[in-house]
């Protein structure tokens, strides 16, 4: 596990800082230096969020641009669905094409927000009026070992649900499903007798905290939320400014979801303070009430690697933006 880790982390930040790939007829991938700073930066994070939603346009990006960015987690989002059933605002493609039309674009948000993107083999049907439906037509084992190996194979510290999990039939039957399917896996993820033909490729995986994404939307009103007891929620202000990029979290998070162009998604980008709120499902309460990370290891002492943070902070220290080249001796002593 610790050598699988250190791997990939070597592997991601050596390919960001000194080398470049370039194919045929296509232009060079080109990082600016605050772009590998902030690679440097996320190195040092081994904490992980899972977000978890029906389809393409259902993430919060406020949310997922604000653990990448700020926070520096790894961060993913799983669509269960790929938007086969939903409009399309700009061209005659329906059913899969129009699938892959949105699945394109969701990797088009990923890439402004920092998250990554995973999928399952759900399929979007079309409206559902209740959750009972919508895992009957999804053949729910099927698409609940696709969520159990997602938990398994991202290894999230922190899963968060998008929709309500207790609310069939007020809503899309798919939105209740998607929270009710990871509300079951955050614990079958982790026994090792549930989808054991899985641990030929991945190991069972316990996610320490779940949530819920909660807002004032599921209330009802504004002024019913602000009347509910909040003591099971975390409150997120995600309103911060990045210097490094020249934009506020919300700016990214606009420009993110106005990648769903099919779905006419597109967002004002705005600056200033928001809250976002996640109401705990399971797992322990942090002590900290603005943080989902409080008490959960996040450095690399977690994996007995001290010395690696240490590194990467003289780098960090030692960073010359006019010249990141400087710093491709220090990251390959690391290595």
């Amino acid at each position: 596990m610790i050598k699988f880790i250190l791997n990939v982390k070597y592997l991601y930040i050596t390919f960001c800082a000194i080398s470049c790939i370039t194919l045929n007829a296509q232009a060079p991938i080109v990082k600016s230096s605050g772009d590998i700073f902030e690679d440097l930066e996320k190195l040092k994070v081994l904490g992980s969020i899972l977000y978890v939603a029906a389809h393409p346009d259902d993430e919060n990006t406020r949310l997922i641009s604000y653990y990448a960015n700020e926070v520096k987690a790894r961060t993913a989002y799983l669509s269960l669905t790929r938007g086969d059933g939903g409009q399309n605002l700009i061209g005659p493609e329906i059913k899969e094409l129009l699938g892959v039309m949105r699945t394109e674009e969701l990797m088009a948000a990923r890439l402004i927000d920092g998250g990554e993107q995973m999928f399952s083999r759900a399929n979007d049907f079309g409206y559902s009026k209740n959750a009972e439906e919508t895992r009957e037509i999804w053949e729910e084992k099927k698409v609940m070992s696709d969520v159990v190996w997602a938990i398994r194979k991202y290894r999230p510290d922190v899963i968060i649900n998008r929709f309500d999990h207790t609310s069939s039939g007020k809503t899309h039957g798919h939105h209740t499903a998607s929270a009710i399917l990871s509300y079951e896996a955050f614990d079958l993820s982790g026994d090792k007798d549930q989808f054991s033909y899985q641990l030929k490729y991945v190991e069972p995986w316990s996610a320490q905290r779940l949530f819920f994404n909660t807002s004032w939307w599921f209330y009802g009103s504004r002024e019913k939320f602000a009347e509910a007891d909040k003591s099971d929620m975390v409150t997120i202000d995600i309103g911060t400014y990045y210097p490094i990029k020249g934009k506020s979290n919300s700016e990214i998070a606009a420009i993110s979801r106005s990648q769903h162009v099919c779905q006419g998604m597109g967002n004002t980008a705005t600056r200033g303070t928001r809250e976002e709120y996640l109401q705990l499902l399971k797992g322990d309460m942090p002590k900290d009430p603005n943080d989902i990370f409080a008490g959960i290891n996040t450095s690399w002492s977690r994996i007995n690697a001290g010395h690696i943070e240490k590194m990467i902070d003289s780098v960090i220290a030692n960073f010359n933006f006019s010249n990141p080249s400087k710093s491709a001796q220090a990251i390959a002593n690391i290595i």
